[in-house]
């Protein structure tokens, strides 16, 4: 007995094959929108790739272009179809198509759950990637004459202002490592020399931050140096008071931000798999019902259509009969070609 069995007359086609020239129509919007995300993605990923050390992943945003592609294509076909369905000289050029057609989007479907899925998953790998690039980053701000790194001093400085953050994990991150290079330190200074000579590695640390930490809506004006010397400082408490530097991570701000684009593009890209489900449903009806007319000369006749023609159980069925005969027939080959060879 056929599944989901509907009765179609000629008021009904139409409306159905209107509605899904319209819904095809809006999947290759979201094709569109797919794509556009995955480039923009990729544009983010490559704008700050020093604070990953180079070490990103371009798979998923490459995964989204060619998805995105791949949608509008599809989907402007299926949109063709329904446009020829009315006339039946038309229709019959696609008819042979439409099986496997139908079969490539289901395929489609699943590739497109993969897709969100790794989307919502890439958020994992980001994190480990700015965590380890960012911590490198900040040993190379000092290194403005350095090829290779003269603009890491730029890129941090930029990152910490956009995304009002400080350090990888906070602020004090800067306080364990040497961020001002030497050329500009005065070795003759006797508190720069005590500093230098009293860290294990000769290394100049304080409890300081760069510029591009300071909160500028603070009213206090930034304290950036001698954070933890509440002496050295008017009215100062760093234990009480609301430092007027940003405490947030840089890492933690920066994987918000890119969890929640990664986050909107896998809900637009489960969105078109729903959108695509639909497409398949009421392509299906749609030429089972142009199949099954009771006068095929006679456009205006009713006609039955269906979602499967069997049940769910005797369709598995007839799928799982036919990749063990397909399978059979293999074998069968390979055992031919051994005793040719033989």
């Amino acid at each position: 007995m056929a599944l989901l069995l509907v009765k179609f007359d000629l008021a009904k086609r139409v409306k159905l094959a209107q509605g899904l020239w319209l819904l095809y129509w809006l999947s290759v919007m979201g094709g569109i929108l797919i794509f556009s995300m995955g480039l923009f993605f990729k544009i983010e990923l490559r704008k700050r790739s020093e604070m990953m050390d180079n070490n990103e992943s371009h798979f998923v945003p490459n995964l989204l272009i060619l998805v995105g592609l791949a949608a509008c294509g599809i989907n402007a076909f299926g949109g063709k179809v329904c446009h020829d369905s009315l006339d039946t000289a038309k229709f019959a050029r696609w008819k042979p198509m439409v099986k496997n057609y139908l079969c490539g989007c289901f395929a489609f479907c699943i590739i497109l759950f993969i897709t969100a899925l790794l989307c919502f998953l890439v958020q994992v790998s980001l994190h480990f990637a700015l965590a380890e690039g960012l911590k490198n980053g900040m040993k190379y701000y000092k290194d403005t004459d350095t090829p290779g790194r003269c603009f890491m001093k730029r890129t941090l400085d930029m990152t910490q202002i956009e995304f009002r953050c400080c350090g990888n994990n906070n602020f004090r991150d800067w306080f364990e490592i040497q961020w001002i290079s030497n050329r500009y330190l005065d070795f003759s200074n006797d508190e720069v020399k005590d500093r230098v000579t009293s860290n294990v590695d000769g290394k100049y640390l304080m409890d300081s931050v760069p510029f591009s930490c300071c909160n500028p809506g603070s009213p206090r004006p930034c304290i950036q140096h001698h954070l933890t010397n509440n002496s050295a400082h008017y009215d100062y408490d760093h234990h009480t008071e609301e430092l007027n530097i940003w405490t947030r991570g840089c890492r933690e701000a920066l994987v918000s931000y890119y969890g929640g684009m990664m986050n909107s593009i896998g809900a637009l890209v489960l969105l078109v798999m729903v959108l695509e489900a639909a497409d398949m449903v009421g392509l299906k009806y749609l030429t089972t019902s142009l199949e099954t007319l009771t006068n095929p000369d006679n456009p205006e006749s009713e006609s039955e259509a269906w979602l499967l023609e069997k049940s769910v159980k005797e369709t598995m069925s007839g799928i799982m009969e036919k990749i063990k005969t397909f399978g059979k027939g293999n074998q069968v080959e390979g055992e031919g070609g051994e005793a040719a060879a033989s």
